[in-house]
């Protein structure tokens, strides 16, 4: 198979680039070089922003079986590469978000719930769910849907992280002593391992799918213990969780999801969004999640291997609860 990946040197684009390799196909990489490309693919260098951005591309004689695209800024330039692609590509697979639903969305919520409105395949930058949604529409009016395959994935964890929840975590337990650990501890989650999203990728391309996934593990795949634990067991820190009430948590202003990332509070729309998504058509095609344990594994010997400072995306916020707050909570907190 020969695959053009339209970014590939950051999480989950570098993810779908590393097992292709893994499985002997010829990988093209289209990426600005701001970050070196994995060893064994043709690269292109472009900005799809600017002016002329996609030139290498237009004129790269090559021709794929599968274009992967992450893009998550303005949809015009998903709409102009994908219209460059379309007669030289078989299918167009697009990395989006769960965030194009419509909020909120009802707990178990599946591919046909509504989507947010007002999202154009023509827009410059808005905001991350009509950003999404607005790349979506560019690869259907290019690809059509039976060709473009919109991966809607849920919360992304695994080697490469870039975005700094399981980093925090690891490095957080690590650090050793009493850490606040957001109860309930059997609150269930629902995320994917970078890697298994890249396999389910590749596989579905194989199988010719087209049409919106819901892209995550089964929802209690792992609980906010089994996660926490699986943190202090592989850092080998003298930490020790301290168990807190949600309730302890939010009086005390703590942001669920970027001060304590991962977690959100149980019985509220943000819970219900995040960790209980319908994905039983992605697990009917072939979606395999390995245990919490592998995850968080491999993420920490990953982070060690690069001095323990995970990259940081300069378009996403940043995660974890500074010290002096976390005191003050777990010394006002009377636990769960």
């Amino acid at each position: 198979m020969r695959l053009l990946v339209l970014g590939g040197t950051e999480f989950a684009g570098r993810a779908v680039v590393e097992a292709a390799l893994a499985r002997g196909w010829e990988v093209t990489v289209f990426h600005r070089g701001r970050h070196a490309a994995p060893d064994g693919v043709r690269r292109l260098l472009g900005d799809r922003t600017a002016v002329d951005g996609l030139a290498a591309l237009d004129e790269d004689p090559g021709a794929w079986d599968v274009v992967v695209d992450t893009w998550s800024s303005a949809p015009r330039a998903v709409r102009d590469t994908a219209r460059l692609l379309r007669d030289r590509a078989g299918r167009y697979v697009y990395v989006s978000t769960r965030s194009v639903y419509a909020w909120a969305p009802p707990a178990g919520y599946g591919e046909d719930a509504p989507v947010v409105e007002g999202a154009s395949p023509d827009a410059g930058p808005t905001d991350y769910a009509r950003d999404k949604r607005g790349g979506e529409l560019a690869v259907e009016e290019a690809f059509g849907a039976d060709r473009s395959l919109l991966v809607r994935s849920g919360l992304l964890l695994g080697p490469y992280e870039n975005v700094g929840r399981l980093p925090w975590w690891l490095n957080r337990t690590a650090r050793g002593g009493p850490v606040l650990a957001p109860g309930p501890r059997d609150l269930p989650l629902q995320y994917v391992d970078v890697r298994d999203q890249a396999e389910w990728i590749l596989d579905a391309a194989e199988q010719g799918l087209g049409g919106p996934y819901n892209l995550t593990s089964p929802s209690g795949h792992a609980t906010m213990g089994e996660l926490l634990e699986a943190c202090v067991r592989v850092t080998g820190g003298p930490a020790e969780l301290r168990w807190t009430a949600p309730e302890v948590i939010l009086d005390a202003g703590v942001e669920p999801w970027t001060e304590l990332p991962v977690w959100v509070p149980p019985h509220t729309d943000l819970h219900d969004t995040l960790h209980t998504a319908d994905v039983s058509r992605a697990v009917a095609t072939g979606l395999r999640c390995r245990p919490v344990a592998e995850t968080v594994a491999d993420t920490w010997a990953w982070l060690r291997e690069i001095g323990g400072t995970a990259p940081q995306r300069p378009d996403r916020t940043s995660k974890g609860l500074d010290p002096e707050t976390e005191a003050k909570v777990l010394a006002a907190a009377p636990g769960v």
